[in-house]
């Protein structure tokens, strides 16, 4: 009897302890069969995998709370997938059939919760996936497919905040090569890259057990790359191989910058110091909870103490954010379970009711998707752990205060000084610079059309090329603005424009300065700067006059020529009047003003009446003898030059319209080596076979003159300096086709063109550019040629022996007749004087006779 009472209370005992087990244990839940109805749930999880310890273990607690809380028994029943889709599939069915769970919690990848999706949807059984990167389409396309994870889209503009508020506009991103990444995740971070001004340099796809010879191999190919700014998004086992072969590369020094992503930074406690020691200065986002709540420091008490004695082979006993949030959706799950209620559409139901502050933060479905994280923390990888430099938000930015309400701060300089690869403490310049032992190789065209732009001389004394010329002092003055030293040479090239810019993208020039018009097919190899020329195609034809029509009269002589005939007009009248007063009594007694007008009408008149009368001096005759010679001679040059004027006007009408050359069928030229000649055929619509093509300014000049071509086709820099050498003779006519400007060409997302646009717009803004513009223009001085269109005007030069004929006969009239005139005057003062001597003795001897006869 005592024996049967014994058995019997051991038995009891027994089934008293299976009773305890199933409800604290995860995985022995089919002891409780004897049990009350219970609210089954299943989990597919990663059980090799550090988030998949942590997950089953936290999901545990969870369970054991909602007992606590609710009185209600919770089974939960945890399958391993190993990562495995078809697993995973698999799993779910037998979790459905055979465990009858109501809601399946995981897995953690896209690809699981995929295969997962379509057995939930065929027994209306809710799956509530931990995986981040759901693709839209997902929650339309299962009714029971709950995304239980925050989206990437915050996450990922908190990752462009960190480059953009460094100035790196180009980045290297190294991802998992899952379904995942390829629908959600890339998109997320493409749009928020281009948000922030920010551009791929590169793009590494890896596989989740990717070697690590594919490891090396791609990590060279970013080495020969110009960008240094890498952002990664893996698993945390591949993302620990890629660092390790990284630091073994050489690329965790300085210079370097390595930014990861919450799917790494939310497990950097669980790292291993050998891990750790190859991320040193690697910045990472991770979703942010708050530590210092009650809830969670019971939370992490238990959770350490459990998961140190069920995975006592781990280094790290600490739950992250993804423990967190396997306990935050248990929680939500089995709320949603109420007693009595199983059925599946009930719970998802219930689940979207959902609100409520966890330890992960806030609880919130929207949409059968979780609320999106609104903050984020910024950690830096240093020593054997971490430190947190600050936080992110999409509504205040960077903070280093989790409860900052302050204004909105895009700067990370903010959070302090940041420790990255290598040990500096200024902040990396995000890609490689050219060095004084390394130069950056720039190719320079060789025969421009005009050395005004790019001119290459060889010095024989030094064996070596002087480069010069308006394009290379611009890019000379750029280089001199940019914010660090560019070191750079030139080498010359020999061949088309086009060709020299493939050059570049073939690498063998880092860059092309010159005149390199900037058109749409030379797109498809480089990209250039902002133009540094006015752009556009002109058309430029010979002139009929500089001179406005009403005033053509006055064109034969230059100015000079006028002033010095008027002179020589005033000067012979003033030399006649003088002679021929003495013969007028006319002339004598006029007044000021009569005598003036006498004087101009002497000096312009051809034949000068006195009364009626000739001239009276022979000196006067003499002197206008020789004008009216010289008079002749300037006026018939006079009449000859001004009516060859009028008849080189009718030679050659201005051209202003395309169209007249394309209906006479006229030619027209274009540089050899320039853009121009496909333009005129493809754009204007001009026959191939009347396009000629010249080397230089002085064919296109004399092409013009001979009538060879009826107008040249030029680009509006070249044009503006050629009718500026050839200013009488050429004109711009027509309109400006909008094509072109000249530009310096870099290679394809070019770490240095940004920083060269905005170094150029500091030449423009400054007035250093201008100040060029007039150098160039002034040194093209007006070249005038016998054969220029128009006739020259005719010069004092031309007259001058005949000038000095007239200038000499009337001087030596003058001089002749004032010496005359000198000594009659002085004749008749001494017989004025000899007759008042006369009068004075004669009346002395009257007044002695007078004297004598009074005697």
């Amino acid at each position: 009897m005592l024996g049967f009472l014994a058995s019997f209370l051991l038995i009891f005992a027994k089934i008293l302890a299976e009773q305890e087990a199933c409800i604290t244990s995860a995985v022995r839940t089919q002891l409780c069969s004897r049990a009350a109805p219970t609210a089954m749930l299943g989990a597919i999880v990663d059980c090799s995998t550090r988030v998949g310890k942590e997950e089953i273990i936290a999901m545990e607690m969870a369970i054991e709370d909602l007992y606590k809380q609710k009185e209600e028994r919770f089974t939960l029943r945890v399958k391993c997938s190993g990562g495995d889709p078809m697993q995973a599939a698999q799993a779910a069915r037998h979790l459905v059939k055979k465990n009858h769970a109501q809601a399946i919690l995981g897995p953690n990848s896209w690809e699981e919760s995929y295969a997962v999706a379509k057995i939930s949807e065929q027994f209306n059984v809710p799956i509530l996936s931990f995986s981040d990167s759901v693709p839209p389409w997902a929650i339309e396309h299962w009714s029971f497919f709950i995304q239980a994870s925050p989206s990437t889209t915050k996450q990922m503009t908190a990752a462009a905040a960190i480059i953009h508020s460094w100035g790196w506009r180009r980045v290297g991103i190294i991802y998992e090569d899952t379904k995942s990444a390829a629908d959600g995740i890339l998109n997320d971070l493409y749009g928020a890259l281009q948000e922030s001004d920010v551009q791929f340099s590169s793009l590494v796809t890896l596989p989740s057990f990717a070697p690590l010879g594919t490891l090396r191999v791609e990590l060279e190919n970013l080495k020969k790359g110009q960008s240094r700014v890498f952002l990664v998004h893996a698993n945390l086992a591949l993302a620990e191989r890629l660092f390790k072969k990284a630091k073994e590369m050489k690329m965790m020094e300085s210079g370097y910058v390595w930014i990861i992503t919450d799917s790494i930074s939310s497990l950097v406690h669980s790292m291993n110091a050998s891990v750790i020691s190859s991320m040193q200065g690697v910045v990472g986002v991770r979703r942010y909870f708050s530590e210092m709540t009650q809830d969670f420091h019971n939370f992490h008490e238990r959770f350490t103490e459990v998961f140190r004695k069920k995975y006592p082979e781990e280094k790290n006993y600490e739950p992250g954010i993804l423990a967190l949030q396997a306990y935050d959706v248990t929680r939500t799950v089995g709320s949603a379970m109420n007693k009595g209620s199983y059925n599946g559409s009930q719970i998802l139901e219930n689940i979207q009711e959902t609100d409520f502050l966890g330890l992960s933060g806030k609880i919130l479905f929207v949409g059968r998707k979780l609320a999106p994280i609104i903050r984020f923390q910024i950690v830096n990888v240093i020593g054997r752990s971490y430190r947190e430099l600050g936080y992110w938000s999409d509504q205040l930015g960077f903070s280093p205060d989790a409860d900052n309400t302050t204004g909105y701060n895009s700067s990370m300089e903010i959070l302090g000084h940041v420790f990255w690869p290598g040990g500096p403490w200024t902040t990396p310049r995000g890609w490689d610079l050219p060095t004084i032992s390394n130069p950056m190789r720039i190719g320079v065209p060789n025969g421009s059309l005009t050395n005004k732009f790019v001119n290459i001389e060889y010095d024989p004394s030094t064996g070596m090329r002087i480069f010069s010329g308006f394009s290379l002092q611009v890019f000379d003055r750029t280089a001199k603005n940019l914010k660090y030293s560019l070191p750079y040479e030139f080498i010359v090239f020999d061949g088309t424009y086009t060709d020299l810019v493939k050059q570049v993208e073939l690498k063998k020039f880092d860059a092309v300065v010159g005149d390199i018009a900037i058109i749409s097919s030379r797109y498809d190899y480089v990209e250039f700067t902002h133009a540094h020329t006015e752009s556009g195609v002109v058309m430029v034809v010979p002139v009929q006059s500089h001179f406005s029509r009403a005033w053509l009269f006055v064109k034969p002589f230059t100015k000079f020529m006028w002033l010095l005939t008027l002179s020589m007009n005033i000067y012979n009248g003033i030399v006649i009047w003088t002679i021929e007063k003495n013969y007028s009594s006319e002339l004598r007694r006029q007044t000021f003003l009569h005598r003036m007008g006498t004087l101009f009408w002497l000096a312009f008149a051809t034949v000068f009446p006195l009364q009626g009368d000739k001239l009276h001096s022979n000196l006067s005759k003499m002197a206008t003898v020789v004008w009216l010679f010289v008079a002749l001679i300037i006026t018939q040059s006079y009449t000859a030059s001004l009516t060859s004027m009028l008849t080189v006007q009718h030679l050659k009408p201005v051209l202003d319209n395309i169209e007249i050359l394309k209906s006479e069928n006229a030619n027209v030229g274009c540089s050899m080596k320039s853009f121009v000649n496909r333009y005129l055929v493809e754009a204007l619509n001009f026959k191939n076979g009347n396009i000629k093509n010249f080397t230089s300014t002085e064919a296109y000049a004399d092409a013009l003159r001979s009538g060879e071509i009826a107008a040249a086709f030029l680009e509006v820099p070249v044009a503006k300096l050629f009718v500026a050498k050839y200013c009488k003779s050429f004109v711009i006519a027509g309109p400006t086709y909008q094509v072109g400007g000249y530009g310096f060409a870099f290679p394809k997302g070019s770490m240095l063109l940004p920083d060269m646009d905005e170094a150029l717009l500091n030449v423009f803004e400054t007035g250093v550019l201008k100040d060029l513009e007039d150098s160039l223009l002034a040194s093209e001085k007006c070249v005038e040629t016998k054969s220029d269109n128009e006739t020259a005007s005719l010069s004092p030069q031309s007259f001058f022996v005949l000038f000095i004929l007239t200038f000499g006969t009337s001087t030596l009239a003058l001089v002749v007749y004032y010496y005359h005139e000198g000594v009659w005057m002085r004749m008749l003062m001494v017989m004025k004087k000899l007759r008042e001597r006369m009068r004075k003795f004669s009346r002395k001897v009257s007044d002695v006779s007078q004297e004598m006869d009074g005697t």
